[in-house]
């Protein structure tokens, strides 16, 4: 069986409030948990509510990473979803979970774009014989 992806759903317990609160704190962080898993960023998109809490999105070439957070439950739900083989979700889980300053986590990882074509090669991104032929 081939995926197209892998999915991790996190749950972020007892995070520092003050850091899930911070606009600018979450932005860098999920821009260099990216960074330092060697993904490609397209775009990036983060709100801050009122009178608290964040959600933002970095998109990546590979997917996406998406946050949302609830500061007066030290509590942060995140969603990285990554296509291909060349980097790793869980690095990224990794340096939030770090970032956030969380001392409890659940997570699980789900497969995406399931194929069950064993004979067949499944592309992540358009592969260069069909770019050529398209032009």
């Amino acid at each position: 069986m081939q995926a197209l992806g892998r999915q991790i759903l996190v749950e972020f317990y007892d995070c520092d409030p003050n850091v899930l609160n911070d606009v600018n704190l979450i932005e860098k962080y999920m821009v260099e948990a990216c960074d330092v898993a060697n993904a490609t960023i397209v775009k990036t998109v983060v709100h801050k509510f009122s009178p608290y809490g964040v959600s933002g999105v970095v998109v990546i070439a590979e997917s996406h990473v998406a946050i949302h957070t609830w500061p007066e439950y030290n509590y942060a739900a995140v969603d990285i979803f990554t296509c291909g083989e060349t980097i790793s979700p869980w690095t990224i889980y990794k340096y939030l979970e770090s970032k956030l300053k969380c001392k409890n986590s659940s997570m699980m990882e789900l497969k995406r774009g399931l194929f069950d074509d064993a004979y067949q090669k499944i592309y992540h991104k358009p592969h260069e014989e069909e770019v050529c032929e398209s032009k």
